[in-house]
């Protein structure tokens, strides 16, 4: 199954050099997605000398297969924001979000970039009667939080919806896009942008970043990997998921306008894009932990189905996943790291990052500059809030305990290497050893340690992305072992195994 983005689908790669040699700078971004691009516009832009790695192509990570949406109140709504921090925190996280959003559009202005920036009116509607509750308390929540909300009973749905939140002056874009073109237009000789650069190490002492060809000497690391690459206390605070997007064509022209979501579990987006003069319904349902899937459920034909129950749909252009990685407390984590005063980080953003990965980006060039921001204290990545934090920390840290157990001590899949079926990964236990084992569809295998390189659990096999996933941190992995994504650095060992 082809699992490529909308906006990968949409798009056209810029193109940039490979890190060779060794350059010394101001500030290396380890990472091209929306926060590490953003962070080197503001860190230029400021007069330091900036380096972006991007292990492969600037913008094709997460923001990449994110869903385009930008807002200001929260995928898990803002009052639960207040219900743990108050009224007052509340506000200031929607009047952060909302400073973001503007910036964002004076960006898409200023720069020019053809993504497609367009103001919409979204709407979040109860699916069922008991979830009324939940509306009501969200609608106060952005009110008294000076936002422009309302409730009202003209949704411009195909199907029945009785009332909904409505929150005027929202927007969605091109991710990419932005990223790409916002990518191309501020390169230079003191803002030096790398692809198929991958970190192999991080002395964060010497503050030397090492990829396979070459290396990055500089005053300050940033660590724009949406979770922090390497060892990090934070990492037990922030908790992997992934969620299933599809773009489709539906039969004749009726594509709803705005941005639609349900208070129901799990839930749904809607909302109409047009690209390259084709309009797509995008449609985000589905929720699981990453590496924790259910082997016999189809995320993507769930999504299908529930797009297909409500609206007349032609066929399905494009699939996807994404990760993302919930807080402990309901906010993310921004700023310095606990360990070194040199190295930064963002991360715990949910489903809400293409507003908070720029907002981190301010956030981190202001200290970097020696700029006091407003906003740093709320997001502060060093804060100690048990009493906030404990619940989920404590269901969240043993689900991770669990599957250190499980897995340790569960059966092989197979019992020999000719069992795996072509396309397809299994766990091997071979001469007593428990290996990861791939067959591609001419029938070679490739043998793996399925022992992730970050902190030592068993990979899960992902057979809709072809990838091995760890079910504790996040990490994932090709079928040859590199690295896609999480915080391992390492790939997964290769074995020598015949069979």
């Amino acid at each position: 199954m082809d699992t490529t983005s909308i906006w990968e689908g949409t798009s056209a790669e810029v193109g940039f050099p490979a890190l060779s040699g060794e350059i010394e700078v101001d500030v290396v971004i380890i990472g091209g997605g929306i926060t590490g691009i953003t962070a080197a516009m503001l860190l230029s832009r400021a007069g330091k000398s900036v380096a972006v790695l991007e292990a492969n192509h600037v913008g094709q990570g997460t923001t990449g297969y994110s869903t385009g949406n930008l807002y200001v109140t929260l995928a898990d709504q803002l009052y639960h924001v207040r219900d743990k921090w108050g009224q007052e925190t509340a506000t200031a996280v929607a009047a952060s979000r909302s400073e973001t959003l503007d910036y964002l559009e004076g960006t898409v202005v200023e720069f020019n970039l053809p993504c497609r920036f367009d103001r919409r009116p979204h709407y979040i509607f109860p699916t069922h009667d008991s979830q009324v509750e939940k509306m009501q308390r969200e609608y106060e929540t952005l009110r008294d939080a000076g936002q422009p909300a309302s409730l009202t009973r003209e949704v411009p749905l195909p199907f029945p919806v009785d009332q909904a939140l409505k929150i005027d002056r929202q927007a969605q874009f091109h991710p990419l896009i932005f990223v790409q073109s916002l990518a191309k237009s501020i390169a230079s000789d003191r803002c030096r942008i790398f692809e198929d650069s991958k970190v192999v190490e991080i002395d964060d002492d010497q503050r030397v970043v090492r990829t396979a060809g070459g290396q990055v000497r500089a005053e300050k690391i940033i660590l724009a990997t949406h979770m922090p690459i390497g060892f990090h206390l934070v990492q037990t605070e922030v908790f992997p998921y992934r969620e299933y997007g599809l773009a489709l064509r539906l039969k004749g022209d009726s594509y709803p306008e705005g941005i639609f979501w349900t208070f129901e579990q799990p839930s749904h987006s809607i909302r109409s894009y047009e690209a390259d003069g084709t309009k797509y319904l995008i449609v985000i349902g589905e929720l699981h932990k990453t590496g924790q899937h259910d082997d016999l459920e189809d995320y993507y034909a769930k999504v299908e189905a529930y797009a297909r129950s409500r609206f007349d749909v032609e066929r399905v252009e494009f699939r996807w996943s994404a990760q993302h990685y919930r807080p402990a407390d309901e906010l993310p984590y921004i700023g310095r790291s606990s360990t070194t005063k040199d190295t930064y980080l963002a991360t715990g953003f949910g489903t809400n990052g293409l507003i908070y990965g720029p907002l981190a980006a301010a956030i981190i060039a202001d200290d970097i500059c020696g700029r006091e921001n407003r906003w740093a204290d709320l997001y502060n990545s060093r804060r100690f809030t048990p009493a906030k934090s404990a619940k989920e920390f404590l269901k969240e840290n043993a689900n991770v305990a669990a599957q250190y157990a499980k897995d340790y001590l569960s059966r092989a899949d197979v019992e020999r290497l000719g069992e795996v079926p072509r396309g397809e990964g299994r766990m091997a236990e071979l001469d007593g050893e428990m290996l990861a084992v791939y067959r591609d569809e001419n029938g070679e295998w490739t043998v793996l340690s399925p022992v992730c390189t970050h902190l030592g659990c068993i990979v899960h096999w992902n057979g809709w992305e072809k990838s091995w996933d760890c079910p504790c941190h996040g990490s994932r992995f090709r079928t040859d072992g590199e690295v896609i994504e999480g915080p391992a650095i390492a790939a997964l060992a290769k074995k020598a195994i015949r069979d």
